[in-house]
């Protein structure tokens, strides 16, 4: 019995590993982001996606393209052509992560006026001086 117990807090320690490494990856603004301009896409050219992500540089968006493609969520296709023409697409993982994902958007949506609200309540109390 106590082989089956440590080798489920081995288990448990490697999905806990597994899981603290996608939230990481997966709570950037930039992944979320390049997850959404993916999502029902056939393939989308890398040029289109930095026009269409509002804020990336060409060096971020590179970063958090490789690292999907490292993870297996999407895949990346080169045509030889001069210049070389690159692609990407989600896999069936990049759409299901997406379609996770998409709560967030649900949330914001349903919530954007609240958090506003909050902001400036928050910033005016903030701004004025406290009273002895």
């Amino acid at each position: 019995m106590p082989f089956l117990e440590a080798e489920k807090i081995a288990d448990y320690s490697k999905k806990t590993k597994m899981v603290r490494q996608v939230l990481e990856q997966v709570a950037t603004k930039w992944t979320l982001l390049v997850l959404d301009a993916l999502d029902g896409q056939e393939e989308v050219r890398h040029s289109r996606l930095l026009k269409s992500i509002d804020g990336i540089s060409q060096k971020m968006l590179t970063q958090t393209l490789r690292q999907l493609e490292r993870d297996g969520l999407i895949s990346r296709r080169v045509k030889p052509t001069v210049p070389p023409q690159v692609s990407y697409k989600l896999t069936p993982q990049g759409e299901s992560l997406s379609e996770a994902t998409c709560a967030i958007w649900h949330w914001v949506d349903k919530n954007i006026q609240y958090v506003e609200k909050s902001r400036e309540n928050f910033d005016s109390r903030a701004q004025t001086p406290a009273l002895p």
